[in-house]
């Protein structure tokens, strides 16, 4: 997982050494040894793929931004590419790690190299915590299998007629590590997660290397290498010694009977809310015939045919799953002469499936067009949830997982007509009705499904926030040149307000000179030095084209020209301002300054082309015509401005723009300097946008509400099991 700039194929390095090297020299048994442990560490590094993405599907979910997020789920989609390289790589390392142990290998232990630098000063932060981490995780596999490790390297040694050092051993944890690190060193990802896809490593590989030794001692030993060497102590956990089961198998074991003990319990507790609403699913047998169940294969079999005849989007409200099964199985008890009923777990399967998709359909967060889709999801979650009842107890179910993803990816669809032809829509559809088509009674599937829909939704996830940060800098570049603006006015207000000027400069002033102070404000602010010289030629220029009773007002007039020229010049080229414009402009301040040379005095005679002059009384205005009107106040503790205020970037909100139509859209940004709240739509464009008066104003009237962002199903299965506790308890 870390950079290397001059690659050479491996396979092709492992075979031209096993040329120069042949593996023949090799003793036999050795080989027998690499290959066993061959098989062993595929395994892991298999496992260790299978559950990466649940690991950062969870980190996505607790990611604290959508940028973090995007990481994670990055990281799964580079993972999935890339795990066939990465083991192959991974074993092409650990093979050649033998090849170079044979006596005559000619080739550098470029390994082996590779361990002595990385206990080297590390060249940057990562490098420091790739290498803590690497150290950390060969501590443990020393403290805790050290001696079986020791004595496979004496085995080692033995067999190769002289002393190998511990970072020569192909089996040591720290060449273990480092094959790890070099078949992943071309993955494109931040430390933060391969630092966690070592500790998956170290989990899932490292983990089982007391087997991996234990193994391979036994493999030795049974050939007479070194035969009389004390035994390995049994581990020993708690005070106790660990049985003399495998230790993966004993793990597994373990984690098994304990997360099968808790499934059991949750769907218990679930059993005992349900007891009052059971007798729907099954015919009502005659009085003296005894109800036989269907066992949970034939149930299986029953659903399949539903499963073929969900109805289509648009008639998902002739769908009664459980009027449809009790038809069945008064079909199949006339048939066979026996009253068939389902049996009772079986049956309080299909009650809290049939509760969790009524919850479902019912919900307000859901855009309609959406809970059409899902309702035909009914049968292939019941036929999941009968086969592996941890579909209730487990958050990372793949099919619980898909079903809140789907409807997370869609929060923000609005009811549009030609929602048939959006892609998101489409591939939803195509998720649908692939279960439908496929689904029999390997939940595999929805494993499959889930990480084609993750890749797509990151996909557009991607492109969306692209756009949403573009419209987060625009913004942010409005807000600077809204401040800018009324920095502007101020200036301009500060030098204009009371004074008797001729009106095309006072016109210049307003309309040009406002541009270059405004350019200048925005690139350099109001503190800085360029800001100070624009402000000062405007306040020169007012002061030329006054009158003036000062006796060396001509002389001041005189040496100020040239210099104010020169800087106006200077100021209205770097605002681009027209040329046209600038010369006429020009050539008016020049008659002015000539008239002021001509007429020293107050009581000099008026001449016939006098420039028309005029007070400024009114207040300089710069601002756009798109800030809208005043809006009222509202005091601080008002629970509308609250409610505002707890909406944080990224919720999902729907405005209600008339009776008919609503609008969703998502909190992007809250721009600071204006109070500015700016919403986008699924795709990332702006839609609106909003004061926080304003918004707080729409709250009050009903117009907006926050959407619900938690787990979609999650949220059902809670509403159902508060209906369930009201219901026993006769509320």
């Amino acid at each position: 997982m870390h950079n290397d700039g001059n690659v050479v194929p491996l396979h092709k390095a492992a075979t031209d050494r096993a040329i120069h090297s042949p593996l023949a020299r090799l003793p036999v048994i050795l080989l027998q040894v690499r290959d066993k442990a061959a098989q062993q560490l595929r395994r892991g590094l298999q496992e260790l793929f299978d559950n990466a993405d649940d690991t950062l599907f969870e980190m996505a979910d607790r990611a604290r931004n959508g940028e973090e997020q995007h990481l994670f789920f990055e990281a799964m989609r580079d993972l999935r590419l890339k795990r066939k390289s990465i083991e192959r790589v991974f074993l092409e390392h650990f093979f050649e790690a033998f090849v170079s142990l044979t006596p005559n290998d000619i080739t550098p232990a470029d390994l082996h190299q590779a361990l002595v630098v990385h206990a080297q000063a590390p060249s940057s932060d990562d490098d420091l915590e790739r290498s803590v981490a690497v150290e950390a995780m060969v501590g443990k596999v020393l403290n805790r299998d050290g001696f079986a490790l020791d004595q496979l390297k004496a085995r080692f040694s033995a067999l190769l007629g002289k002393p190998l050092a511990d970072q020569r051993n192909p089996l040591g944890p720290a060449m273990l590590c480092e094959y790890f690190l070099r078949a992943g060193r071309n993955l494109g990802m931040e430390i933060k997660v391969k630092l966690i896809i070592l500790k998956l490593f170290e989990r899932y590989v490292l983990s089982n290397a007391d087997q991996l030794y234990g193994e391979a001692n036994q493999l030795l030993i049974a050939t007479g290498v070194l035969p009389d060497l004390k035994p390995v102590p049994a581990r020993r956990t708690n005070g106790r010694v660990a049985s003399s089961v495998p230790a993966d198998t004993a793990r597994t074991g373990a984690t098994a009977t304990r997360a099968d003990d808790g499934v059991h319990e949750v769907f218990a507790a679930l059993q005992e809310l349900l007891v009052r609403v059971r007798g729907s699913v099954a015919p009502t047998p005659e009085a003296s015939t005894l109800a036989q169940p269907i066992s949970t294969r034939d149930l299986l079999r029953l659903l399949s045919h539903l499963q073929q005849y969900v109805p289509a989007p648009a008639a998902q409200d002739d769908l009664d799953l459980r009027n449809q099964l009790e038809q069945l199985l008064a079909r199949g008890s006339v048939k066979s002469g026996k009253s068939r009923v389902v049996g009772v777990a079986d049956e309080d399967v299909i009650n809290l499936i049939a509760m969790l998709f009524e919850c479902i359909l019912d919900d307000r967060n859901l855009p309609d067009s959406l809970k059409a889709l899902i309702g035909r999801l009914q049968i292939p979650m019941l036929k999941v949830a009968v086969l592996d009842k941890s579909f209730f107890s487990r958050s990372n179910h793949p099919a619980r997982r898909l079903l809140n993803e789907i409807a997370a990816a869609a929060v923000g669809w609005g009811e549009c007509d030609d929602h048939e032809r959006d892609s998101l829509y489409l591939r939803i559809e195509q998720v649908v009705q692939r279960l439908l088509n496929d689904f029999v009674d390997d939940p595999a599937i929805f494993s499959e499904l889930l990480a084609d829909f993750l890749a797509f939704t990151s996909d557009e996830r991607r492109r969306s926030e692209l756009l949403e940060q573009r419209t987060r800098d625009a913004e942010e570049g409005r807000a600077r040149t809204e401040l800018a603006r009324k920095r502007v006015e101020q200036a301009l207000n500060q030098a204009l307000l009371g004074k008797v000027l001729p009106q095309g400069v006072a016109v210049f002033v307003q309309e040009a000179w406002s541009k270059v102070l405004l350019l200048t404000c925005l690139k350099h602010g109001d503190h800085s030095a360029e800001w100070r010289a624009d402000v000062h030629t405007m306040e020169q220029l007012i002061w030329s084209v006054q009158r003036h009773d000062e006796p060396d007002a001509s002389l001041r007039l005189l040496a100020l020209v040239p210099g104010l020229l020169k800087s106006l010049r200077d100021g209205l080229i770097s605002s681009a301002f027209d040329p046209f414009a600038t010369g006429e402009f020009f050539s008016e301040l020049e008659s002015l300054h000539v008239q002021l040379f001509e007429r020293p005095g107050p009581m000099a005679e008026p001449s016939g082309n006098e420039p028309v002059m005029i007070e400024v009384q009114k207040e300089v205005v710069l601002r756009t015509a798109d800030e809208g009107p005043v809006e009222a106040r509202l005091p601080e503790d008002d629970q509308c401005l609250l409610q505002v205020d707890q909406l944080r970037v990224g919720r999902w909100v729907e405005f209600q723009e008339d009776e008919e139509n609503t609008l969703r859209c998502k909190l992007a940004a809250i721009i600071d300097a204006t109070g500015k709240y700016i919403f986008v739509d699924r795709t990332g464009m702006k839609v609106l946008e909003r004061s926080r008066t304003g918004l707080a104003l729409e709250f009050r009237r009903g117009a907006v509400r926050a959407l619900d962002d938690t787990l979609l199903f999650d949220r059902a299965l809670e509403s159902v099991i508060d209906n369930l506790r009201r219901l026993n308890h006769g509320k």
